[in-house]
């Protein structure tokens, strides 16, 4: 597969290795709408729209701390000129950097990892209803955080969290069960691939569910990870997944006019040169990677893969060049504010964040499966 720049615009074009591109033809890739200055502007938006989402998520709870003032607080920490000096309590950086700062940092992260897995899932199944769950992932997560948690391994290896990286390779072994299911000759249809995610699923929850029945004993602690949260969220939690969503960002994101030639179907994108087989590999383990990491600290917070990037397409177009990189901040700004909520909107206790969210995307996905007659892409 090769790229030349070429015809007006200074647009890539894709060819089969061994052939020339036309000197001035139509470009595969739909357009997406915007001047890549306009790009620029939109997503330089959202990450500032980011950073004050964070200051004021960090800003609630029942001690009341001004955003000005946790503003200040991080300047000062990262040696940021014109912070000045504590003015503040020495409790409120407690507060801020031990309690509500990791939790909205890895609310934020965990949200920009699904959102980005989930657009690239729908770019490449060319399905609007696909998210980053689709093919078993949150499932082994399930399984593995369970087995984790039910089966007594030593207490040292707790410490080293254990839960989520049994949660972690859970996932990772159902999408390889999935996608060895799936291979056909040497290929493989994503129509058998959705299936055997659909079979892998069902039989990852049904073992799922006959360990919560066998050890009752620890039901209460495993449905409390199953329903979602951040109420154990640390820097070593987020310095754990961060690392994933590097990768993701660096893979999918570039990989964005591969998926728009894609929409033309496998056929027509590999008479573009384009190798469909290993473009597939590639974005489903890079993708699967991205969201096992999220899913291993987070629990199951699902429809954030699969709200966000509608909502992306929605205002500003289905380019990928546009929709992966505002998918990844807006997932981040979605799951900061509905973490806020969770843990603010009951004067006792808060609500799992999972909950809050499969309130609001249920009726979203509904909305949308009644619509699926339509073109969407």
């Amino acid at each position: 597969m090769r790229a030349e720049r070429g015809g007006r615009g200074g647009r890539t074009w894709w060819h089969p290795p061994g052939t020339v591109a036309p000197a001035d033809s139509a470009s595969p890739v739909p357009p997406h709408g915007f001047r890549p200055g306009g790009r620029g502007a939109i997503l330089g938006a959202l990450a500032l729209t980011v950073v004050a989402v964070a200051l004021v998520a960090s800003a609630w709870g029942s001690v009341r701390i001004p955003v000005e003032t946790i503003a200040r607080m991080v300047a000062l920490r990262l040696g940021l000129p014109g912070a000045g000096v504590a003015t503040w309590p020495a409790s409120w950086e407690t507060i801020i950097f031990t309690i509500r700062l990791p939790r909205v940092v890895l609310a934020g992260v965990v949200g920009a990892s699904l959102a980005l897995s989930g657009a690239t899932y729908q770019g490449l199944f060319r399905n609007p209803l696909a998210d980053p769950y689709l093919i078993g992932v949150a499932s082994g997560a399930a399984l593995g955080a369970t087995a984790a948690t039910v089966l007594r391994l030593p207490p040292s290896l707790y410490r080293y969290g254990a839960t989520q990286w049994c949660a972690f390779a859970g996932a990772l072994v159902a999408v390889a069960f999935v996608y060895g299911l799936a291979r056909v000759g040497g290929a493989t249809p994503l129509t058998t691939l959705l299936l055997s995610g659909v079979a892998v699923s069902a039989l990852a929850s049904a073992a799922n569910s006959f360990l919560m029945y066998w050890y009752g004993d620890k039901l209460l602690v495993v449905y409390g990870w199953l329903l979602g949260g951040f109420t154990t969220a640390s820097w070593s939690q987020v310095f754990q997944i961060a690392p994933w969503l590097l990768l993701g960002a660096l893979v999918m994101v570039p990989s964005a006019r591969l998926l728009d030639a894609l929409q033309l179907g496998e056929e027509g994108a590999a008479s573009l040169g384009i190798d469909v087989e290993r473009l597939k590999i590639i974005l489903v383990v890079v993708a699967t990677l991205v969201t096992a990491a999220a899913v291993s600290v987070s629990g199951l917070i699902g429809f954030v893969g699969l709200i966000v990037p509608h909502i992306v397409r929605l205002v500003w177009g289905a380019g990928h060049r546009l929709l992966l990189p505002a998918s990844l901040f807006a997932g981040a700004i979605f799951l900061i504010l509905a973490d806020g909520l969770a843990r603010t909107i009951l004067p006792i206790g808060e609500i799992p964040v999972g909950v809050l969210t499969a309130l609001c995307g249920a009726p979203f996905f509904l909305f949308l499966l009644r619509r699926s007659k339509k073109r969407l892409f």
